[in-house]
């Protein structure tokens, strides 16, 4: 079980494009571009509790292209779990709306986006960030995302493991 009392204690991953590299903890790219699960404006990390899932994540358009992989030692919350059913229908919510593909058709030609409008909701509501199911191309059905809105402040712990300071040398 991914999280204890609302919090996710352990690694994540993240592959990131290399121009984003040397700042793992900025979440500019996902301020700038908007995604899923914020939207533009709003700073996110999204990453992955296993690598797998990260490259498969960072890479869903087109040929594989150039990352950089990057762990992290996690102490966050509260995480909003969108496993339970129940709590997603009662902040209106589903599953299929998670998954829905149409997400970015819909955030390019300026209509509303429900999946950054729940997020925005979770956001006001003190979590730090939610669990949710990748749906990437090629994942499997266990395979999971934590997106962060929030992994700086009070009760959040996020830390780049890079013993050997590899990232500022690239």
């Amino acid at each position: 079980m991914p999280l204890r009392d609302g919090r996710y204690r352990g690694p994540l991953y993240r592959a990131l494009n290399p121009v984003y590299a040397r700042e793992p903890l900025s979440g500019r790219g996902a301020q700038i571009y908007g995604g899923r699960l914020n939207a533009r404006g709003t700073p996110a990390l999204y990453t992955a509790l296993d690598p797998t899932t990260a490259l498969r994540e960072a890479n869903q358009a087109g040929s594989l292209q150039p990352t950089v992989l990057v762990s992290y030692s996690a102490d966050l919350g509260p995480v909003f779990d969108t496993r339970d059913a129940d709590q997603l229908a009662r902040r209106g919510m589903s599953e299929s709306a998670l998954a829905d593909f149409g997400w970015r058709m819909k955030m390019l030609a300026g209509r509303a986006v429900p999946t950054q409008d729940f997020a925005r909701t979770l956001i006001a509501d003190g979590f730090a960030g939610l669990l949710v199911q990748s749906h990437a191309k090629g994942a499997a059905q266990n395979a999971l995302n934590i997106v962060l809105w929030n992994w700086t402040g009070e009760g959040c712990d996020l830390r780049v493991v890079d013993d050997e300071d590899r990232l500022s040398r690239m």
